[in-house]
């Protein structure tokens, strides 16, 4: 290798930093973008077409919910012992592979085409609805393989100063994706039906599957050294014990499992807040969604290009606070323009939490535990996410249905006392993330992986030997 390709800051990073990155980017964009109109497209697709009228209609897109979430808890753990024995590259070409095939296949349950030995040549509704849901939990367990190992990928291809803007880069288009993703799917399946929102996704894993194969990356770390011979039990408990022996990954954890348990009651209840506390109508209900996701965008962004210049546990723990914060002083609110200015600032901070994450989990986690340790945050927040969603459900039904109260010059009813107990869990939990890790970055644990030259390709790739199913040992 020549001089020139040899120093690392031989050019400026470009936008999207450089090839490799950039490659990687640009598949993802367009895979989120097909999973979220093939995931709201699901949801249409069963209420107004499958279930159409039907009284059992919310438990069928509750099953769909079911389908994505519990897989993350049973098998987000077990993938990750996989992905730090495994090539990280060759990883999400096989999920790839595996899910543009498998959504492809869902288009024979739309019934577009006879299928033989099929009375009438069509799937009857209970065959549609397996289709669905098994097609639906496949997806998300290959999900639980190919996050991981884009991780670990980022972290061998991005120079560390970079990495913030790389998770700024990537938060930025899945909040795009999710503003401008769900009004869409509707509209296409009211238009064409849903095979064309399913064909628009397996394209989508096709395309990123093609990107994914033109990237070029150093020789993947693995847990499993030449010639020892694996051993799940171990590797996994290993996993455990670094991401909760570990001051900065068992603070991470925790707060933002806090933050996520008292926030999760505003996705259950907020038309609900809307509709009561604020005194609006459902008409208005996207002016706040609209602005949150508007700022969350802009969060992205900004968090992008400061955060490593701010510091990466700085802008998290701020930005943990300043949520909490507003989630509170929501709860209060009795009218809805004010309102809509709140969340649009939580969405800002909401999703500059979000960027530093990945880096600081790079910073202080070795290469070969970057899959266990980010397989293991995942389930942990999502369970507790969950658990808050159902207790504020079960919390506005039951317990505290018929709430009335005036303390302190303020009157308290069942949704809004919910969210501000949210914001009191939620700000406990910031406060925790300030007294574990203060406002220092901590060092690096090991060195970085000798990231590419700027702009540079790398050596051949190696192979550390992907087994042929995903369930192999």
């Amino acid at each position: 290798m020549d001089s020139t390709t040899a120093a690392p800051d031989a050019r400026k990073p470009g936008l999207l930093i450089n090839r490799n990155f950039g490659l990687l980017f640009a598949g993802g964009a367009i895979s989120v973008f097909g999973d979220i109109i093939f995931d709201f497209t699901l949801v249409v697709w069963i209420t107004l077409g499958l279930a159409h009228n039907a009284s059992w209609a919310p438990l069928a897109v509750s099953g769909v919910l079911l389908a994505a979430a519990v897989p993350l808890f049973i098998f987000g753990p077990i993938a990750g012992v996989f992905v730090d024995r495994w090539d990280k590259r060759r990883t999400m070409l096989r999920m790839d592979a595996i899910r543009a095939v498998l959504v492809g296949v869902l288009v024979l349950a739309t019934n577009i085409v006879p299928l033989p030995f099929l009375p009438d040549g069509r799937l009857p509704l209970a065959a549609q609805l397996s289709m669905i849901y098994s097609i639906v939990v496949i997806n998300t367990i290959c999900a639980q393989f190919f996050n991981p190992a884009k991780m670990a990928l980022i972290g061998d291809i991005v120079p560390p100063p970079q990495q913030a803007r790389a998770g700024g880069l990537s938060q930025t288009i899945q909040m795009l994706s999710l503003v401008l993703a769900p009004p869409i799917a509707p509209i296409l399946y009211l238009a064409t039906g849903a095979q064309w929102a399913i064909g628009i996704d397996a394209l989508s894993f096709l395309v990123s599957f093609l990107l994914v194969a033109a990237v070029r990356a150093p020789k993947a770390a693995s847990s499993v050294a030449e010639g020892q011979q694996p051993h799940f039990l171990r590797e996994f408990m290993a996993g455990l014990r670094f991401s909760f022996g570990n001051r900065t990954i068992s603070t991470l954890i925790a707060s933002v499992a806090i933050i996520m348990f008292g926030a999760s009651a505003l996705n259950a209840l907020d038309l609900f807040f809307v509709l009561g506390p604020l005194h609006t109508t459902v008409g208005l209900y996207g002016f706040l969604t609209a602005a949150m996701g508007i700022g969350a965008v802009l969060g992205a962004i900004f968090a992008g290009i400061f955060a490593q210049r701010i510091g990466l546990v700085r802008t998290l723990n701020v930005s943990l606070l300043v949520v909490a914060v507003a989630i509170l002083i929501y709860s209060r609110l009795t009218s809805f323009w004010p309102a809509v200015a709140v969340m649009g600032v939580a969405g800002i901070f909401q999703s500059a939490l979000n960027v530093p994450l990945g880096p600081l989990l790079l910073r202080i986690t070795p290469r070969e535990m970057i899959g266990r340790v980010a397989a293991t945050i995942n389930p942990v927040t999502g369970l507790v996410s969950m658990l808050g969603t159902v207790l504020a459900g079960y919390l506005a039904s039951e317990v505290l249905v018929n709430l009335h109260a005036n303390a302190l010059g303020m009157t308290f009813g069942p949704i809004d006392t919910i969210f501000t107990g949210s914001a009191i869990i939620a700000i406990l939990g910031s406060l925790y993330s300030i007294a574990r890790l203060g406002f220092r970055d901590p060092a690096p644990r090991v060195p970085p992986a000798a990231p590419l030259p700027v702009g540079a390709d790398a050596p051949a790739l190696t192979t550390v030997g992907v087994p042929e199913t995903i369930t192999a040992a």
